[in-house]
């Protein structure tokens, strides 16, 4: 095989590899792997260069007592956010498929659609980063209406994700975590001009766990491109 179409088939299997992992092994992702995947990472684009991406990785004692104090603020309906989200607001085809992941996943892990408390524990899980060891949380400086500098941050993401694929590991990511900003700012003494975007659980998934069993489906490229010639 040329090293061209070697290149482009493992990037084509990183890409199609990667997942959101909802179970996570317990095992602290080593120093050096972590900085190569952040310096892959720091290859994203960005406008005019300018890597407005402001990443905090949490891990140990600190992942702990943040998981604690953000699980505190959702008890108490202390909700913080940055930029707004509500699935509410997607209508047609977006909120379906929204509900269809969500039937996916809780089909997956054996819950029930009328069992209520189990959903909100199922949901709660989310706050505990789902058991991964680790947790890269997405903050950027309020710049305009703050889309382009957005957009910087999730293409960042995309290549964070793909990286922990590519290096044997597995992520998520989490609109829920930006929910709580206020909270995760004083638990990590984070200056207010800091906004945050939303974080991104991982580590080594736990291949045997049923959350990662599954697979949501992706709409056919007719769907979402449309060819002018």
């Amino acid at each position: 095989m040329k090293a061209q179409d070697m290149s482009e088939a493992l990037f084509h299997d990183v890409v199609r590899d990667r997942h959101s992992v909802r179970s996570f092994l317990p095992a602290p992702v080593p120093a050096a792997l972590l900085r190569s995947v952040l310096e892959d990472a720091q290859r994203s684009p960005s406008n005019c260069n300018t890597q407005p991406w402001q990443v905090h990785i949490v891990s140990g004692a600190k992942r702990d007592a943040l998981s604690q104090a953000i699980l505190a603020a959702d008890e108490a309906g202390r909700f913080t956010l940055d930029f707004s989200f509500d699935l509410e607001d997607f209508d047609g085809v977006y909120r379906q498929r929204a509900r269809d992941q969500g039937a996916a996943y809780y089909q997956a892990i054996g819950v029930a659609r009328e069992a209520t408390q189990e959903r909100r524990t199922a949901a709660r899980y989310n706050l505990e980063f789902f058991g991964a060891p680790h947790v890269a949380l997405l903050f950027m400086p309020k710049v305009g209406d703050s889309v382009r500098v957005a957009a910087d941050i999730g293409m960042y993401a995309q290549t964070f994700l793909l990286a922990l694929t590519a290096h044997g590991l597995g992520g998520i990511p989490q609109t829920m975590l930006g929910m709580y900003a206020d909270t995760i700012r004083e638990v990590l003494g984070i200056d207010p001009s800091s906004k945050m975007l939303f974080g991104i659980s991982f580590g080594y998934p736990d291949r045997s766990a049923a959350a990662n069993r599954y697979r949501i489906g992706k709409v056919p490229i007719e769907q979402s491109v449309t060819f002018h010639t």
